[in-house]
Order: structure tokens, then C-alpha cells, then sequence
């Protein structure tokens, strides 16, 4: 495992670990499909939440969620779209968020920004 996929895990487990306290369920983590990869599938409320996690550890290129483009917008609903055609989804019952994980090494803490319906 590389640097950049081991900082990604991290964050995911910090992530996955924000939505439990906020009183989310964890259906799914990296769900593959095809080339596209939805970090964690919760569901709060009777909604199905899609949530894509982006990690920094360095403000270097700017915060986390300048890492959340265009691009990687239009791969998310794609992969959303064949989670729910694979798991024959509601279209109406389901939300795309961003969580953001910005990491601090020097003091050892995390700023965590979650992103409510973002597609």
C-alpha cells in the first residue's frame, strides 16, 4: 500500500467512524464498481447515504475538499447510479455527501467537515 492510499484509509476509518457517532449505520465500505469506488454506504433516516472521503495531510494544495472536482463528481454519480441499479434502490431514497478530513500531523488532530448532498 502506497502513502496516499494508506493516508485515504485513514481518513476513511476516521470518516466511518464520524458517521457511527452521528448516528449513521454503515451498510458498505470501498464498494468497487467497475472504475469507479464509493468510500462508505450509511444510511440514516430510511435515506441510503453515498459518501466519497477526501483526505490531506498537508495544506500544501489547499484544504481537502479541493480535491473534489468536477471529475470525480461525475464518477461518483456514475458509481451511485450502479449501486442502485445493482441493489434496486430507490432513486428518491438516496443523498451523496463529501466528508472532508484535514490532518494536522504537527498536533496530532483531525478537522472533520461533512457535506450534505452535494450531487
Amino acid at each position: 500500500m502506497s502513502h496516499n492510499q494508506a493516508v485515504g484509509k485513514f481518513g476513511e476509518k476516521l470518516a466511518k467512524d464520524y458517521l457511527i457517532r452521528h448516528g449513521y449505520e454503515i451498510l458498505d465500505l470501498n464498494v468497487k464498481l467497475s472504475y469507479q469506488e464509493i468510500d462508505i454506504v450509511a444510511r440514516k433516516h430510511g435515506l441510503i447515504i453515498f459518501v466519497e472521503v477526501k483526505t490531506r495531510i498537508s495544506q500544501t494544495y489547499g484544504p481537502a475538499e479541493g480535491a473534489y472536482g468536477s471529475t470525480k463528481s461525475k464518477r461518483f454519480k456514475r458509481g451511485i447510479e450502479m449501486y442502485i441499479k445493482n441493489n434496486k434502490i430507490f432513486a428518491d431514497d438516496i443523498r451523496a455527501d463529501l466528508i472532508t478530513v484535514d490532518i494536522n500531523r504537527a498536533s496530532k488532530s483531525a478537522k472533520i467537515r461533512h457535506f450534505e448532498d452535494i450531487i
